[in-house]
Order: C-alpha cells, then structure tokens, then sequence
C-alpha cells in the first residue's frame, strides 16, 4: 500500500457514489472502508472488493478510530456522498478523525455551514475539499476563458444567459430524501447548484436574486449577477421536456444560451470526478470558500416567495403555469 493515498468513503450506495470509487481506482489509490445503511451495493466488487464495508455508523466509527492510530494505515482521505444534509456532520466526522474530507455538492444546505466547518479546519489542520466539477470542464474552461478576455476590453458588459436543466425522475425522488426540501435542499439545490457554481465562477458574484416558480418538480428565476442576467429553470417532470427531444427518446434537457448562442457542452462529463481527485491530490482542489457563493445562492432560492409570470421569466414558465 506504499505510495497509495488510503480512502474510506461514507455513503457507497449513493446514485453518485461509484464516480468517487472510480475516481479513487483510477488515481491510483486505495479504498480501505465504505458505510452505508443499504447493503445491496455490487458495484463495490468492480472496485475495491477488499474494502471493509459497514451498515452501522458505530462499527465504521470504531475501524477509522482504530487506522487513524496506527500511521501505516492512516486514513488520509474520507469520501461523502449521503444525503445533502448530511454532508456538515459527515466532514466534520472526517476532520475530527485526521482525514481530509472530498464531498459531494452542494457541499452543505446554508452558508452558516461553512462557518462552522472553517472553525473545525482550523481546529485539525485538515481540508474540506467540493467536488465542482463543472470547473474542470474543457468547453466551460474554455468559455470563462473567452469571457474573461471580453470583459477585460468591456468590463461594464451583462450577458443575457437562459439556463434550462430539466433530469425527469420518477415518483420514487418525491418518496426519497431527495424530494424532501429539509433533506436534498429542494431543486435548485440538489440538480441546480452546479450550475449556478459554474456561473457565478465565470459571470461574477450574485446582486440579485428572484424566484418565479418554486414548486416540488420545478423551480424557475432570475440571477442578476455582476456580468450577466441568468433566466434559469430546473425540472425532474419528464413533461416539460421539449417533444423534439423527447421524440429522440431522450429523458434529458441541457442548454445553456449565452447572448442568443447556445453553448455546446452535451459531452466530456465521464471522466470529471477523476480529475476532480487529481485536482486535489495534487495540492489544489476547491475548498470551503470555493462553495460559499453558489450556497449562498440555492439557500436565498429557498426562503424566497415565488413571483409568478411577473418581470424577466424564464419562457418555460409557461410550461408550469398559466
């Protein structure tokens, strides 16, 4: 195990939790312990077969106790993938057992969060690292890249941006933590906060925030950020899916539109959470601070009343209410 960065991972049966198992496989590390209350997770043995793996928190506390104390076996790196509010508790168990924590977005539900999280940094010289992946895109490298260079010849410029997300889910995501707002955050939260992450990182800080729909399957609004005006809707309801696409059989919708121009990024995602590990493994990584501002933003979304069709509306608003 020399020269082998050991990982545990909290939450192995998480939907996203078998990128981290092959993002740890594919940096050349290894995976020592998974919890999860679910026990049906297959996917461990095209991973880490070996690793130890535990239904009750207890048990999995007692074996990261136990390799914290010996240093041949010290966990360096422990892994978050549970539901969203869970993600605080979780890194603070991480740091508190002398490993980094690398988790899932949103990285917390409320910025006060993060708050307490640096204090806990502060206390165990240990790091919290956000998985943004969207950062580490080539087409969105690429077009903060074009953008920073317009704004350096026109710093005043505001782009008119429409983001349109729709994911369909069945009615299983409203029986599951995932549809509970105090659990997953709500929409905008659980499938909208790395977008908002990756625009608020190209297009600058939030000035203003507006909300014209918020309901359990949909949530629509108005960014005002310092460079761009961002109408933006996010859905899981398969009906509001264009029927151009669904006609292809596609479940998805992504698009972006920036000034008129639709901004191809459909390919490229495979590989994100692996170059999320290396990005940290080789010293960068996105930390707490990183988080702060999309948080901000899905929190704010969350206490805001609904508009309605007033002022600047997303055009799929419509689609919702009449």
């Amino acid at each position: 195990m020399l020269n082998k960065k050991i990982f545990a991972l909290i939450g192995a049966s998480g939907y996203i939790a078998p990128r981290h198992m092959r993002a740890i496989k594919e940096t050349g590390n290894e995976l020592v312990a998974a919890l999860d209350p679910y026990d049906g997770i297959g996917i461990m043995d095209s991973n880490f077969p070996q690793a130890h793996f535990f239904t009750e928190y207890e048990r999995f506390d007692r074996f990261v106790d136990k390799w914290h104390r010996d240093g041949n076996k010290k966990i360096e790196y422990i892994g978050i993938t549970t539901p969203n509010y869970l993600h605080d508790s979780h890194i603070r168990f991480a740091l508190k057992n002398g490993a980094h924590a690398i988790c899932e977005k949103p990285l917390v539900l409320n910025p006060h969060n993060i708050d307490q999280l640096k204090i806990i940094e502060e206390e165990t010289g240990k790091k919290v690292y956000n998985i943004l992946q969207l950062r580490l895109h080539d087409s969105i490298i690429a077009l903060k890249e074009k953008i920073t260079k317009e704004l350096e010849q026109n710093p005043n410029k505001v782009y008119d941006i429409d983001l349109t997300y729709l994911t369909s889910r069945g009615k299983w995501y409203f029986v599951s933590w995932k549809g509970d707002e105090a659990k997953s955050g709500g929409i905008a939260s659980n499938i909208g906060v790395h977008f908002f992450d990756m625009l608020s990182w190209i297009f600058g800080p939030i000035e203003e925030n507006i909300v014209h729909l918020k309901q359990p399957d949909a949530n629509a609004g108005l960014m005002k950020l310092k460079n761009a005006n961002v109408r933006w809707f996010l859905s899981v309801n398969y009906d509001y899916i264009p029927e151009n696409v669904k006609a292809t059989g596609k479940t998805t919708f992504r698009s972006i539109i920036v000034d008129g121009e639709e901004f191809e990024f459909s390919e490229g995602f495979t590989d994100l959470h692996t170059r999320s590990y290396e990005h940290i493994l080789n010293g960068s990584g996105f930390g707490l601070e990183e988080a702060r501002n999309s948080i901000n933003i899905v929190s704010v979304i969350r206490k805001l009343t609904p508009l309605g069709l007033q002022g600047e509306y997303h055009p799929f608003c419509k689609k919702v209410l009449n």
